[in-house]
């Protein structure tokens, strides 16, 4: 076979110029028809990629909107430069507070004797005892820390409820103590085990109150309340009040419907961006003859059709409400262009006039018809519909219980400790004031004492003391069911009273549906695995008796049911998967076939090569043979002319 370079040189004609333009010509269509395949598929790729985008768009503004709270949004103004609010709009509810502040809580603080030094005078040592609340915290004074500057260090580093500062006076220096909570319950008490007339002793006795502990009191509504902090978010749900002075306030909590109809706005905003997407994506521009790059396409019109079905119906459950569908709450469709048009003053009037059903509309839902019965949640297998509720067993509260019928006073020693631990995590240690009670005034005693305990405050938990008629003294926890309990599990220097173990409290049982449900504290519920409609729902029943509790109706409004919409779109196997991957498919074999092209015009271009080389070869042979021809006929004829003789 013929080297490519040296192609041509028998017949001057068939050369590699020639095999390449064979090949280029034989390349070309193919190559042509798929890069227009190619081409057409990475745009219609790219298309769908912005179609997606504008559909993700959507879901979270959306999201946002199914919870019952997006529903609810209020203001809250003061009359008053004395007081401040803020509000929790998932708690709060409209309301006009009138407060009047007589007293401002205030931090305990002491000061002691002037010192005529920071750095090296003794203050003696010892044991100084400070007690702030329920905490007491014992400071070790000794050759390490025996200064102003080092036992307010080692006040500092004790994490004791108090704060230590040394303020230099001019005449020497002074050691302040200052509580870190403001109240009367966090009035610093101090205590030393230095002898009488020690330095430590005379130290500790030279402290003077400079800052006496109280509380704030005010009135709101003309109700007295009494506070240990300036900040209030206890006596009215979803309300705070920052005090920041003395006087009179009104407080005015009001609805806040625009910034409601504002959230809907925006998802109306992102339906109407994926309306433009679409039409940029799938127009027909009738003067130029020239559609889009999916124009006419399926699976633009199955999500069409998706989002237009779920937006349009009426909800389940809202056939006979006030407000059933959007178009109900001023949200329409525009026939010509698909964008939705949002009348936002009718979305307002509806959301006062009608607020449950608007909720209902937009979030889910469960009404029931027992008012001691509380939707709680829905699973994501919970069906829109109608289920009966039946209670076998009511839940119960831990607590424990002691006869004090016969027991008369009881004795409180010098030296007295309370431990209780509450529903198996939390516990509270305390003491009381050294003395005699009554059971009542037990009673009351520790209430306070349980009612103010930072640790159970922490954990949110709390405790309720009784005494009924018969003697008994009862400590109930706040919570229901099988995790709730109270028991004293340390005393010291307490008559009649004993450590003892509570009586755990009962979960709630029955059924759902008629399906056998499982109880936790007051919530009964189904799994989501549990099968039928009802699977996943819960419920909360706050009392009453045992037997049938009516039914709670599930809702489940638009934001869910387009969420859940909008998540199929997007998801594995749904519309715009299906089609991107039937794509990346027809990707996948544009690029298989040009690996075909390519090993077919390979294997031309050495036939032609071969087939070249050899018609070469042949015509080089030709000439070679008309060479010699031509040569001999001039051997015939050397003089080259006639001989006539």
């Amino acid at each position: 076979m013929a080297s490519i370079s040296s192609l041509g040189i028998g017949s001057g004609v068939l050369n590699q110029d020639l095999v390449d333009q064979l090949v280029a010509a034989e390349r070309k269509p193919k190559e042509q028809r798929l890069d227009q395949k190619t081409e057409m598929t990475e745009a219609k790729l790219s298309a769908y990629g912005q179609l997606r985008s504008a559909v993700t768009e959507m879901r979270l503004p959306m999201r946002q909107l199914g919870s019952a709270d997006a529903m609810k949004s209020f203001t809250a103004e003061s009359s008053g430069g004395n007081v401040s609010a803020s509000v929790d709009a998932s708690k709060a509810s409209r309301g006009t507070y009138n407060l009047d502040v007589t007293q401002m809580a205030e931090a305990h603080a002491l000061a002691f004797a002037d010192m005529p030094d920071r750095d090296s005078t003794s203050v003696g040592a010892g044991t100084l005892a400070l007690s702030v609340g329920d905490k007491t915290t014992n400071i070790t004074i000794d050759d390490s820390n025996d200064t102003l500057q080092g036992l307010a260090n080692a006040i500092n580093d004790a994490d004791a409820g108090v704060s230590a500062s040394i303020i230099n006076t001019g005449d020497g220096y002074r050691l302040v103590l200052g509580s870190d909570e403001t109240g009367t319950a966090n009035q610093i008490n101090m205590s030393t085990d230095a002898a009488e007339g020690s330095d430590l002793a005379n130290f500790v006795a030279g402290a003077e109150e400079t800052t006496p502990a109280q509380d704030a009191e005010l009135t709101i509504n003309g109700i007295p309340v009494t506070k240990g902090s300036n900040t209030i978010d206890d006596v009215v749900d979803g309300v705070t009040f920052d005090i920041t002075g003395e006087g009179k306030s009104t407080v005015k909590v009001a609805q806040d419907t625009q910034a409601v109809a504002e959230r809907v706005q925006e998802f109306v905003d992102k339906f109407n961006a994926l309306q433009d997407t679409i039409s940029e994506l799938t127009n027909y521009d009738v003067d130029e003859q020239q559609a889009s790059i999916l124009t006419g396409d399926s699976t633009v019109r199955n999500i069409q059709n998706q989002l237009k079905r779920v937006l349009s119906d009426v909800i389940p459950g809202l056939e006979g409400a006030n407000v059933r569908s959007l178009a109900d709450v001023g949200i329409s469709t525009d026939w010509q262009t698909g964008n939705l048009q949002f009348d936002s003053q009718k979305f307002q009037q509806q959301l006062r006039e009608n607020p449950d059903d608007v909720t209902a509309l937009f979030a889910e839902q469960g009404r029931a018809t027992d008012p001691q019965v509380e939707f709680v949640r829905s699973g994501s297998n919970t069906q829109p519909g109608d289920y009966d509720i039946n209670v076998t067993q009511a839940a119960t509260r831990g607590s424990l219980s002691y006869d004090l019928s016969g027991a008369g006073d009881i004795t409180v020693g010098a030296d007295n400790e309370f431990s209780f631990r509450v529903d198996g995590e939390t516990n509270a240690t305390f003491s009381l004031a050294e003395g005699t009670y009554t059971a009542a005034e037990l009673r009351d005693a520790l209430q306070e004492r349980l009612g103010k305990n930072p640790a159970l405050e922490a954990a949110g938990r709390s405790v309720q003391v009784d005494l009924d008629g018969a003697g008994n003294l009862t400590f109930t926890s706040n919570r229901y069911g099988s995790e709730s309990n109270v028991s004293l599990t340390g005393l010291e220097g307490v008559s009649d009273l004993t450590t003892q173990t509570g009586n755990a409290g009962l979960d709630v049982q029955g059924t759902i549906n008629g399906q056998l449900a499982k109880g936790d504290g007051q919530v009964l519920y189904l799994g989501n695995d549990a099968g039928g409609g009802a699977a996943g729902l819960q419920v909360r029943i706050t009392g009453g008796e045992t037997g049938s509790r009516g039914s709670v109706r599930f809702i489940e409004g638009v934001s869910e049911r387009t969420v859940s919409t909008i998540t199929d779109i997007l998801g594995v196997n749904g519309a715009l998967d299906s089609r991107t991957s039937s794509l990346n498919r027809d990707m996948e074999r544009f690029a298989q076939e040009r690996e075909k092209l390519e090993l077919r015009i390979e294997s031309y271009q050495e036939r032609l090569i071969k087939q070249f080389s050899a018609a070469d070869s042949l015509v080089g042979q030709l000439n070679q043979t008309q060479e010699y021809l031509t040569q001999q006929l001039a051997g015939l004829n050397p003089g080259g002319g006639n001989n006539n003789g």
